[in-house]
């Protein structure tokens, strides 16, 4: 009965070398030779100004969840273009429906003033 288990045992144990080999690797073989410049704060080219844990605007966040969003609907198209001749009508009918649905959502994010940045 264990037996069925080995190749999952196999696999978790593959995974974790895949994944902490190269660590360790590292670790053991790079040279470390820390001095002030390389443990200073850099911010493309010059001292960082502000403190790293300042707060964003929200408008960040809502273009980043917008642009995941309308990234994913490409993600079930793709697939729905592939066997369209398969699925006929009824899945040409519904894929309308969900690009509906999305259409609505962003002429409702547009009219709410989502996508505006000032």
């Amino acid at each position: 009965m264990l037996e069925n288990y080995f190749p999952i045992l196999l696999f978790i144990i593959v995974g974790l070398a895949v994944g902490v080999a190269p660590i360790v690797l590292g670790k053991l073989v790079s040279p470390n030779k820390p001095d002030s410049a390389k443990n200073s704060p850099y911010e493309c080219g010059f001292e960082a100004f502000e403190d790293a844990r300042m707060k964003f605007d929200v408008r960040y966040y809502l273009v980043a969840i917008l642009f995941i969003l309308f990234d994913l609907e490409i993600a079930f198209l793709f697939p729905w273009a592939v066997v369209l001749q398969e699925i006929g009508l009824f899945g040409f009918l519904a894929m309308m429906v969900f690009l509906g649905v999305l259409v609505v959502g962003f002429i409702y994010e547009w009219k709410k003033g989502a996508l505006e940045w000032e």
